[in-house]
């Protein structure tokens, strides 16, 4: 029972409307999907969606909003600082991770090339069902 009253405890004063706010202010200025920030971040879409909406009210793991924070230029902390009504750090701009094109571009490959596959694994099996193997339908006979 102490437990959940040490976990209720550390949830008095979180404010998930106001993170749901910045987070919404944010991607609106950064012109970020959902998917995206998911992607960036390494967070699944359906956690973006919850702390967007500000839907579902719980304690989360710090490195959530951290990588949230991160994905959206902030200062690792910001969220987490919105979230306890407190000030966010400032982070300079040079001090952000440049990201290099090249995994851009890679990242724009990697998922063409899924997509290809998995239109040849649809052909490939209506070209299986059209030219079965001829001495199957010789053994029926």
């Amino acid at each position: 029972m102490a437990a959940l009253s040490g976990s209720a405890e550390a949830d008095v004063g979180a404010d998930w409307s106001a993170v749901a706010r910045a987070m919404n202010g944010r991607t609106r200025e950064l012109s970020m999907k959902q998917r995206e920030l998911s992607e960036k971040s390494g967070v699944s879409l359906a956690i973006v969606r919850e702390v967007q909406q500000a839907r579902i009210r719980r304690r989360r793991n710090p490195r959530t909003l951290e990588a949230l924070s991160s994905a959206l230029e902030w200062h690792p902390r910001h969220l987490s600082a919105v979230l306890n009504g407190e000030e966010p750090p400032r982070v300079e701009r040079s001090a952000l991770p440049v990201e290099d094109p090249m995994i851009q571009l890679m990242t724009i490959v990697i998922r063409e090339i899924r997509g290809l596959r998995a239109q040849i694994g649809v052909l490939s099996n209506r070209l299986d069902g059209r030219f079965a193997d001829p001495r199957q339908d010789n053994e029926a006979e």
